[in-house]
């Protein structure tokens, strides 16, 4: 037992001899603090490090839908960009597919806000109607952003309208005018609109599909295969051509005619209930005073009530 200590002692120095041989407290060892092990790599990135983005700001390899090189963005929440100053496409909407834009401004940097204009439309295999009302569509060249207000299903001249959401079904379209609406409101085309076209001047221009005047003598004036001079009289007008002075030699009751069906109300009060009456357009109006695009170099994008990115593309 008296040996053991000595034993211990022994071992010691046999270790210190094998430290001082192997390099002492010149050793790099003795200089390395405690140690981790490399971590896994983080979802195919490197280590330690966030996973690479699906796209480089400003790669001319992708861009947004009807851009020059014509390659589209995927639906989901993916990320692209323009190849307009590397412009993200953003979150898209869950009516990303359903709600199109014509990827062409008219009247572009138009001087009469009034003349400039863009289209979209809603798929024919669309399963529920879409509220437009709310949604925004957004340069991303200038800025220039506006809401696309509410609007009157079918407009009646000379009172104040009520208003309503700007509803599209399955197949219609809207036509975004920049510029303020010749008669105070956005509103739907019906089978009676273009008879507005003779006080105010729309642009693109309202469809002349109105009743034949002909057709409406026969229909409303009783005593018209007496009238000859009446008959006539209504031949010589056109399609929504409002009867602002009929001649002085007509009858009384051809008088009455003109002036109670020859116009824009007379005419809603004669058809609205038509099946044919309504409209698959609106006019859309964003109430500004100053152009809305640029004549180049613009990215149009269009933004549903929540934000996300509908459509867009470039020019």
């Amino acid at each position: 037992m008296d040996n053991d200590p000595w034993f211990f002692i022994g071992v010691f120095v046999f270790i210190f001899i094998i430290w001082i041989a192997a390099g002492g407290p010149t050793h790099p060892i003795s200089f390395a603090g405690p140690t981790l092990g490399a971590p896994y790599p983080l979802d195919g990135g490197t280590y330690l490090s966030f996973p690479k983005s699906p796209f480089s700001i400003g790669n001319s390899n992708v861009s947004l839908p009807g851009s020059s090189n014509g390659e589209s963005v995927s639906g989901g929440s993916e990320m692209s960009t323009s190849s307009l100053g590397g412009v993200a496409f953003g979150p898209s909407s869950i009516y990303r597919g359903i709600v199109t834009l014509n990827e062409y401004i008219s009247g572009a940097d138009s001087s009469n806000p009034e003349n400039e204009y863009a289209e979209l439309s809603v798929a024919q295999n669309a399963s529920v109607p879409v509220d437009l009302t709310g949604w925004t569509i957004v340069s991303e060249a200038t800025g220039n952003a506006a809401i696309i207000p509410k609007g009157t299903e079918t407009p009646t001249s000379g009172i104040v309208n009520n208003i309503q959401d700007i509803v599209l079904n399955p197949g219609e379209s809207a036509v975004l005018i920049s510029g303020q609406s010749p008669i105070g409101a956005s509103f739907r085309e019906n089978k009676c609109i273009g008879y507005f076209s003779n006080f105010q001047t729309f642009s693109p221009p309202l469809p002349q599909d109105c009743p034949d005047p002909s057709d409406e003598l026969a229909a409303y004036y009783p005593e018209y295969i007496r009238d000859e001079a009446c008959i006539d009289y209504v031949k010589t007008l056109s399609r929504c051509q409002v009867a602002l002075t009929p001649p002085a030699n007509a009858s009384s009751g051809c008088q009455t005619f003109v002036e109670n069906y020859l116009n824009y109300n007379g005419c809603l009060s004669a058809h609205q209930n038509d099946a044919d009456f309504e409209g698959d357009t609106w006019r859309v109006y964003l109430g500004r005073s100053t152009s809305m695009w640029r004549a180049q170099n613009e990215v149009v994008k269009l933004l549903d009530a929540k934000g996300d990115t509908v459509d867009a593309f470039s020019y």
